[in-house]
């Protein structure tokens, strides 16, 4: 998994390099933050807590904590329920910042997740959107 997730921050760097400009020390902590809130939300199941660091077009899109929730644990078993997750380097893109995160499960599986990350008018980032890349299985 680790020459996959690697492999793919070095792809992820790549296709993005036109346009990124370098991200301020002060924003990726931020992003990072942002995300480790969430899941200390998630692993307390505090959905009030999860939903607030979702943008606008996501808290929109499940209308409340409770569906948001319901979502998250069902989908994103990995992410609600974390063995251990590791960040690797936070990417601009036209739309926002990428953060590429490498996430194990309780039950052993493992995968990336890319954070898309939007900066609100205020200046603090809300999670945009959550895509996982090449869930597998452990090995036996």
């Amino acid at each position: 998994m680790r020459k996959f997730f690697l492999a793919f921050c070095a792809a992820l760097l790549w296709a993005s390099s036109a346009h990124a400009q370098g991200i301020a020390p002060g924003d990726a902590a931020a992003i990072r933050q942002t995300i480790e809130r969430q899941i200390d939300a998630f692993r307390a199941d505090d959905g009030e807590r999860a939903f607030g660091f979702a943008d606008a077009t996501i808290r929109a899109m499940f209308g409340d904590p409770a569906s948001f929730m319901a979502m998250v644990r069902q989908g994103y078993g990995m992410i609600y329920r974390p063995r251990r997750f590791e960040f690797a380097q936070a990417v601009e893109r036209p739309d926002g910042i990428a953060q590429a995160v490498e996430f194990e499960g309780l039950d052993g599986t493992s995968a990336v997740a890319v954070y898309e990350m939007r900066r609100q008018p205020d200046g603090t980032f809300r999670i945009a959107g959550v895509y996982l890349l090449k869930a597998r299985r452990p090995s036996v």
